[in-house]
């Protein structure tokens, strides 16, 4: 039986089938809500259930705490309607038009820029370009096992290439392969564009990046296409790793710092080796963000990295004055089904 909801904010409607989360009956039927990881994890789909009642059948998602439950709020990846339902949550209208589709594309380069990240240049056919936005992602598509997701690293008007970032996981599938078996002009599939998580430009507040290791990748194609679109608002990047050596694009901040007035860059290292002779910030990166930003009650925070890197972060930023809606974050879930940009 299908279920009726309906959204306050813009008195959009849309029917949902048994077999269906919220947030996917919406996709299908070209409304945009936001989401990152939709397995639970990152709290990007979070809205509010004003009228009806959902259920949850794979049980109570990871981000959604009881506080959040006893406040009606809902993970829109996760819930089924129980009835007719009426919520609140904010609509991607920048997202909508975006065909996703499933493409062929053929590894063009392998780059290695640390001892655990490798770049990849995919080339699609020459009649195809993809259409996204900077800091959406892609799903590889495997043979006999589940997607992987991988954000995409380039801007949209660079669109030769599509640009992932590969950590090599222990025990990852995908990681493993790219790592030890894969060669230049291995042809492979994907789809996308996928997320909604990209800059919002209807705003002249200060944005606030940060990435957790390989979590820099989308925040490089968001910031890319801002300073290619004359973005003029402050922009500070916040990129947060273990040591020095993890910082595997680093000459890119430096020569954005050079070239961009309005950029800000905050490398952060939680374990510092004694050959780094680092002087910079250390700890956790959310932290250094609340030291040079303690009220953020001005600012669009956007957040890419590890699940519990975003949570922590997350519930640290509201604390400090930040808005949930001007909250936007990609969650990289490292798991045996799902290596986020490994």
């Amino acid at each position: 039986m299908a279920h009726q909801v309906t959204i306050q904010n813009s008195g959009h409607s849309f029917s949902v089938e048994d077999s269906e989360s919220i947030l996917e009956a919406a996709l299908r039927q070209g409304i945009i809500l936001p989401y990152g990881c939709r397995n639970g994890a990152c709290g990007s789909c979070m809205g509010t259930v004003t009228a009806g009642s959902v259920d949850y059948p794979g049980g109570a998602p990871d981000a959604l705490s009881d506080t959040d439950a006893a406040q009606h709020k809902a993970l829109f990846c996760q819930a089924h309607p129980a009835c007719d339902l009426t919520i609140q949550v904010r609509e991607v209208d920048a997202a909508k038009d975006i065909e996703v589709r499933t493409l062929p594309c053929r590894v063009n380069k392998l780059e290695h820029l640390a001892h655990d990240v490798i770049r990849i240049y995919l080339k699609l056919p020459d009649t195809e370009r993809l259409q996204f936005l900077a800091g959406q992602y892609i799903d590889v598509l495997l043979k006999d096992h589940a997607p992987r997701a991988f954000s995409i690293a380039n801007a949209p008007h660079d669109d030769n290439f599509i640009e992932l970032h590969i950590r090599n996981v222990s025990g990852g599938y995908f990681s493993a392969q790219v790592f030890n078996q894969m060669q230049e002009k291995a042809m492979l599939r994907f789809k996308g564009p996928l997320g909604t998580f990209f800059l919002r430009e209807d705003t002249e507040r200060p944005a606030i990046l940060i990435g957790g290791g390989t979590g820099f990748a989308p925040l490089k194609g968001i910031l890319e296409y801002a300073f290619h679109a004359g973005v003029e608002k402050p922009l500070h990047l916040f990129w947060g790793v273990r040591a020095k050596r993890d910082l595997y694009l680093e000459e890119l901040p430096a020569r954005w710092l050079q070239d961009h007035p309005n950029f800000s860059y905050t490398p952060v290292l939680s374990e510092p080796m004694p050959e780094d002779d680092w002087s910079g910030a250390t700890g956790y990166v959310s932290d250094t963000v609340i030291r040079d930003y303690p009220d953020l009650s001005g600012h669009d925070v956007y957040m890419s990295g590890p699940p519990i890197m975003v949570e922590a972060g997350h519930k640290l930023f509201m604390q400090h004055g930040l808005d949930e809606s001007r909250f936007f974050s990609d969650a990289f879930e490292y798991a045996a089904l799902s290596e986020k940009n490994d």
